[in-house]
């Protein structure tokens, strides 16, 4: 029977010789971490279990000829542990040499260029080149676009099984999976369908725990750019005022550099011909969602019904919405008996891009066409849309800082700018006005795919006692 640890009691070892206690079961690379160690890793992930798939992490224990790899083991009492010597630098340079060799080498070209933890590994231990042959097969493997949202390019994929456990345990939806054995391992699709074409929700989970470019949000900032550059064009924005913490981290500048007119003046000059605040679109969202509640609610009460049982035979059910249409995929995909709860109303993106083609075909006489509308969104989830409802165009922080970068933009030294004030036509006039409904509308938020099944279940349990539902893609913060 395995030792269960006490968080409770203290363990007391060296870690390079320097003393530490930390709590029994403990791993040894947070205890490493606690004295300012850091051992370098590749398969480990903060929000993924204990994974010792890479080995890079391998350290050795009281001059044991046997390895440990930090990222799974736990310290023990007494235990003297090494995390460098010239046989652990030796042994780790020969792994990231040998994930080279089998591994494109196109840095320049990477979407992870500079931001890539395999790339940040050789340049930590000096790998220049590897020393083993390169089988990287990157001409009859071209990077795969799946539905204008996710890339996989799995050339680039060195087998860490992130994705999988992200997928899979996280987010349980299971669209990615381990397939073969030994030098044939791979992560792989079930029966290496498309993502369109399975239960992939687009949550984007994958891409954000991958550490190379073998996962990553579709870019669509060159497309937009190509929008700009188009004199036929107009070309309009939203951006939420939330959006500025996350551009700011994504362009690397001190803490509230940028501020919500530093961010508008920054896609102005990018050539924008208007940038709206994207509360706007929300709040007609939210206010129309508020409606089809009542409206349920209204059914409901004016039909005779025993017990549970509303005018169509069915158990009363809340209204199911979600930050992005990955949510419908999910119902649609894992729970069709609710697919009649899921709310009508449009997402802010494509209220947004119907509002200003309606805006400018009116006031401008513009074809439709001719209008592009760009929603900055804060993860890849929402960059998702069904064929069937186009919204043209969503970039994330990631892709508006390249964008900025490459205009070459000081957007610390920018003036303050502000939104334009929106008109009743705008914003689809008094639908505009949110009904303040907060405190009288049950309504629960729930944060990923793991925790909303466990309320579809309840729901179909008639155990769940709200009107509204509306859940999150991420199951933590969002996978920008």
């Amino acid at each position: 029977m395995s030792h269960k640890p006490d968080p409770n009691k203290n363990v007391h070892l060296t870690i390079d010789g320097i003393p530490v206690t930390v709590p029994e079961g403990t791993r040894i690379l947070e205890a490493a971490k606690k004295v300012n160690i850091n051992i370098p890793v590749l398969c480990e992930h903060p929000d993924l279990c204990k994974r010792a798939l890479c080995r890079i992490c391998v350290v050795e224990c009281d001059g044991r000829g046997k390895l440990a790899a930090a990222c799974a083991n736990d310290v023990w009492e007494g235990v003297k542990i090494v995390t460098i010597n010239q046989r652990l630098v030796y042994i780790r340079k020969t792994i990231i040499e040998m994930i080279l060799a089998n591994h494109p080498q196109d840095c320049l070209n990477c979407i992870r260029n500079q931001n890539c933890e395999l790339q940040s590994l050789a340049q930590k231990y000096g790998i220049v080149s590897s020393s083993f042959e390169n089988e990287a097969q990157t001409e009859d493997s071209p990077p795969v676009i799946e539905c204008d949202t996710i890339v996989r390019d799995m050339v680039k994929c060195v087998k860490c099984a992130r994705c999988v456990e992200a997928c899979q345990e996280v987010q349980t939806i299971r669209a990615i999976n381990t397939s073969r054995r030994s030098h044939e391992f791979e992560i792989s699709t079930p029966y290496k369908h498309a993502l369109k074409d399975i239960s992939c929700v687009f949550c984007g989970k994958c891409a954000s725990v991958c550490p190379v470019g073998a996962i990553y949000g579709y870019d669509q900032s060159a497309e937009v750019q190509t929008a700009i550059n188009d004199t036929k064009i107009k070309t309009i924005a939203q951006v939420s005022p939330s959006f500025a913490p996350a551009l700011n981290k994504a362009l690397a500048l001190a803490e509230r550099t940028i501020t919500t007119g530093k961010m508008i003046a920054a896609i102005k000059l990018l050539g924008f011909d208007k940038v709206y605040d994207a509360e706007v679109a929300a709040n007609i969202a939210r206010s129309q969602i508020y409606r089809e509640i009542q409206a349920r609610k209204n059914n409901a009460e004016g039909a005779e019904f025993q017990g549970l049982l509303s005018i169509h035979g069915i158990l009363k059910r809340p209204l199911i919405s979600g930050c992005s249409q990955g949510v419908t995929r999910f119902i649609n995909s894992f729970y069709p008996d609710l697919a009649d709860d899921l709310t009508s109303v449009k997402s802010p993106r494509q209220i947004f891009a119907g509002l200003i083609k309606q805006e400018y075909a009116g006031k401008e006489g513009l074809d439709p066409v001719n209008v592009i509308s760009v929603s900055f969104v804060p993860c890849i989830a929402q960059k998702y849309t069904i064929e069937s409802d186009s919204a043209d165009f969503a970039l994330t922080a990631a892709e508006l800082a390249r964008m900025i970068k490459m205009a070459g933009i000081a957007i610390e030294t920018l003036p303050e700018e502000r939104f334009p004030q929106t008109n009743s036509s705008f914003a689809g006039g008094d639908s505009y006005d949110t009904p303040n409904q907060d405190n009288t509308i049950k309504k629960e938020t729930v944060r990923g795919y793991a925790k909303a099944r466990n309320i579809m279940e309840a729901i179909l349990k008639n155990e769940y006692d709200m009107q509204w539902v509306e859940i999150l893609s991420c199951s933590d913060n969002c996978c920008s």
